[in-house]
């Protein structure tokens, strides 16, 4: 049997704690419909939702087309949400969860309601896959926004008037937000309590959920990157032995001699075969093995520096936060953490 959960709307009843910033508090609707991602409408009503944060915290409301239907979420979970569109009139911003069905067009209701509330000048926000229904209301046309990285190229192909960066974790373009990945909503959802009461009362937040106030670096320090290689011939022999000596001089010259090319055709050949250049592929190659280094092993950075062939930390440092968007470090204080955790459950 499916789990059924009920929302009802927050109710705030400890005493002030932070300064009182208006006479009315701010109405924060988070949208129901079905197909909703109840991870991300669950983490949007964990934040806005709070009842001890004083008597001007936000007034959470959960709305959806059919008032009192049951919605079918994802994850086998049913949502029955009592209140309806009319609180999308009187919201000061809406929340639109991600959704499962991204290759339906959301309904004309929906859609409208959208609209109507963003030319009143409400500030709307989607976690993760609901930019789509952004996107499909016409709210992101020549506008930034962003998506989780494996949904962002569909995205532009299907929305081209959508300047879609893929790179970071959310948009903030002003009174239309947009977060990446679905755990990406709750850095968007604080950064809106940032806005509204201040760094102070978002890092308590971020203390009683037990997350960092603020993540550094982008998606791609989360996006699986392969080394692109070629099949068969004399470029794969070359890939697979730059692969096992990536701690060598991997000079242009030196590739061509193994491959038995001349430079020019070595280099037309390698472009051809990875739509990259031989140094921008070496760094590409360097730069993966010292993630898997940094996630695996206790090496130093200078070791690690030393044995992808970037020759110092400084260099492997450059490099990393180029293409990752954070340093090795963070990257490993991160994911190392992860790789023992992915260890403790496979040996389980």
């Amino acid at each position: 049997m499916p789990t059924t959960v009920k929302i009802m709307p927050n109710r705030p009843t400890h005493p002030v704690r932070q300064k009182s910033r208006s006479l009315q508090p701010p109405i924060v609707v988070v949208l129901a419909y079905d197909g909703v991602n109840a991870f991300d409408l669950g983490l949007a009503v964990e934040v806005f939702g709070l009842t001890d944060m004083g008597a001007d915290w936000y007034r959470l409301v959960v709305c959806t087309e059919h008032p009192g239907r049951p919605l079918s979420a994802n994850n086998g979970i049913r949502i029955i949400a009592d209140d309806g569109p009319k609180f999308l009139a009187r919201a000061n911003t809406i929340i639109v969860p991600g959704w499962s069905h991204i290759e339906d067009k959301p309904s004309a209701t929906l859609l409208d309601a959208l609209r109507r509330a963003h030319q009143r000048g409400v500030r709307i926000a989607s976690i993760c896959s609901g930019v789509f229904i952004l996107a499909a209301a016409g709210l992101l046309n020549g506008r930034r926004a962003t998506a989780h990285w494996a949904q962002a190229e569909l995205l532009s192909t299907r929305y081209p008037a959508v300047d879609v960066d893929p790179n970071v974790l959310y948009v903030d373009d002003g009174d239309i937000m947009s977060s990446a990945g679905r755990a990406a909503g709750l850095d968007l959802c604080l950064h809106i309590v940032r806005q509204d009461y201040g760094a102070e009362i978002a890092t308590r937040v971020a203390q009683r959920l037990v997350v960092p106030p603020h993540r550094e670096g982008g998606q791609a320090q989360y996006i699986p990157q392969p080394v692109r290689k070629a099949q068969g011939g004399a470029l794969a022999s070359v890939f697979a032995w730059a692969q096992h000596h990536l701690d060598q001089d991997l000079a242009i010259d030196r590739l061509a001699s193994r491959a038995g090319m001349s430079r020019r055709t070595f280099i037309r050949r390698f472009e051809e075969a990875t739509g990259m250049s031989p140094g921008e592929w070496v760094v590409e190659a360097r730069v993966s093995r010292a993630r898997e280094l940094l996630e695996a092993t206790q090496l130093p950075i200078e070791g690690i520096a030393a044995a992808t062939g970037f020759g110092s930390a400084e260099a492997l440092r450059h490099h990393f936060r180029q293409r990752i968007g954070t340093s090795p470090m963070r990257y490993r204080a991160v994911f190392q953490v992860s790789a023992r955790t992915r260890a403790g459950v496979e040996n389980r």
